[in-house]
């Protein structure tokens, strides 16, 4: 293991000052050319208001909840209906629809006379 001295400590204080006069020099050129770059003004659109929710018809009501009941198998008791909107629902949507366009390979049989 190396000895420390007073000259070799010496010797590295004076490396790092140095080291950070170079950094600092660094850092001012890139601030003034930060300074100096033309600035984009980016423009936030501003958040659309929310739409009042929609009614929902008695007769709805009534298709919703003999829906849930022939599920179900007995009457529902419904404390809120909202209507959600999700891109989830669209994928799964065009997901069956592919899914139900799929065509079975055909499997040649070789027959043996």
């Amino acid at each position: 293991m190396s000895q420390v001295t007073l000259q070799s400590l010496s010797e590295e204080v004076a490396a790092l000052r140095q080291h950070l006069a170079a950094l600092a020099e660094k850092l001012a050129q890139l601030e003034a050319a930060a300074a100096a770059a033309p600035t984009h003004a980016v423009e936030v659109p501003a958040a659309e208001p929310q739409p009042e929710p929609e009614e929902i018809s008695e007769e709805t009501l009534a298709a919703i909840s003999a829906a849930i009941a022939a599920y179900l198998g007995k009457r529902p008791h419904i404390r809120a209906i909202r209507l959600v909107s999700s891109p989830a629902w669209a994928q799964q949507g065009r997901v069956s629809i592919q899914a139900s366009h799929r065509v079975a390979p055909q499997h040649h049989q070789h027959r043996v006379r």
